[in-house]
């Protein structure tokens, strides 16, 4: 349990510290090459680049959870067998309640 959640917080990192340290590259000029586009094209890409970060960084994550092993996780066995016990035995809801009521009074 312990990796998974240092997994989340990695990669929660990520999607915090990608697209800032892009858009502040972009704005002082660290990355070279780019000092002869306009402001408003380089505001522009240094966004488009900051959201595709992202998204890159939830690719990744969601692709360490694919290949974490299923069988390594075993649910709780009193939860299992309470969830199958209201499966077999479902409580009524509120219309047939209240219909039941109905027909009690007549």
């Amino acid at each position: 349990m312990a990796g998974v959640i240092k997994k989340f917080f990695v990669a929660s990192l990520f999607m915090w510290m990608a697209p800032i340290g892009i858009l502040y590259g972009f704005n002082h000029n660290l990355f070279p090459g780019l000092s002869h586009l306009s402001s408003y094209s380089m505001t522009l890409l240094s966004g488009f680049l900051a959201v595709l970060s992202v998204n890159i960084v939830i690719a990744v994550y969601i692709c360490m959870a694919m290949k974490e092993p299923s069988d390594k996780h075993k649910p709780d066995p009193a939860f299992l067998a309470e969830a199958k016990a209201s499966v077999r035995h479902p409580i009524p809801n509120e219309a047939e309640d209240s219909s039941q009521a109905r027909e009690k009074q007549e």
